[in-house]
């Protein structure tokens, strides 16, 4: 089955769910994008072992032709710290983090650009009711500055890992701070509680939440730092960035 076939079965799989039936468009990436969309309002539920094996070979296939990254072919900036701009979801390493919101499901606004709304979209279905049955089990919103840990389904990568950073309205305080900076404490102790080898970071809080680039930066980067020094964990951190602004700012901070 090739791309265009798989699409438009998963396509028409995530219609008839909903009740609907709409013309697809011929456009590939017309396509692509309504694929996105229904994936995205879609709620956590299971589906058929043949969506589930289609939607594996479509994403993984997409993936690649992104260009999977894998942190072997990285060189680091200093001991264990690496900088790598590109896209998270085409990253292979041990986990990604992926800046949730407190409610832990992933983004529902359709073709969003959060990386929430990306992780979700190319992990697939999957993940969304694995974070469902997790937070079932917690009986509420996720606090700020924690973390969660899921596999990556259909990823490069192993592993995901959950943080609700802190939002940033008017200006910036002290709390918000010491909150981002608990993010990243947590997203390290619970990959080393788990024995992995490596974990990515996006740049936590600094999109729809409204923490400013730099100081976000200079965070992640101290609170890295202090806690390899305190643990002595030998964990391999990749900062993650996509914007060539937030390249230059941390290529800065690092040396």
């Amino acid at each position: 089955m090739e791309q265009t076939e798989r699409r438009k079965y998963l396509i028409e799989y995530l219609l008839s769910e909903r009740n609907e039936s709409a013309a697809i468009p011929n456009d590939t990436e017309a396509q692509k994008r309504l694929f996105r969309a229904l994936v995205n309002v879609r709620m956590p539920k299971s589906a058929s072992r043949e969506f589930f094996k289609i939607q594996g070979e479509y994403l993984r296939e997409e993936l690649r032709l992104k260009g999977i990254t894998d942190i072997a072919e990285l060189n680091p900036i200093m001991p264990d710290i690496y900088l790598w701009k590109g896209d998270i979801t085409t990253l292979k390493c041990d986990a990604i983090v992926n800046a949730a919101n407190s409610r832990m499901l992933g983004c529902f606004c359709p073709n969003h650009n959060c990386i929430d709304n990306a992780i979700h979209t190319f992990a697939g279905v999957e993940l969304r009711k694995s974070c469902y049955d997790i937070m079932s089990l917690q009986g509420g919103e996720e606090p700020v500055g924690r973390a969660k840990i899921t596999p990556g389904y259909n990823l490069p990568c192993r592993y995901i890992i959950h943080t609700v950073g802190p939002m940033v309205c008017g200006d910036l305080d002290g709390t918000h701070e010491k909150q981002l900076s608990d993010c990243y404490r947590s997203c390290l102790a619970l990959a080393d509680k788990n024995f992995l080898e490596s974990i990515t970071f996006c740049c936590i809080s600094t999109g729809e939440f409204n923490f400013p680039n730099e100081r976000a930066a200079k965070i992640a980067v101290q609170t890295v730092g202090e806690y390899k020094k305190e643990t002595k964990s030998k964990i391999k951190v990749i900062f993650n960035v996509f914007k060539e602004y937030d390249h230059e700012i941390y290529k800065k901070l690092l040396g």
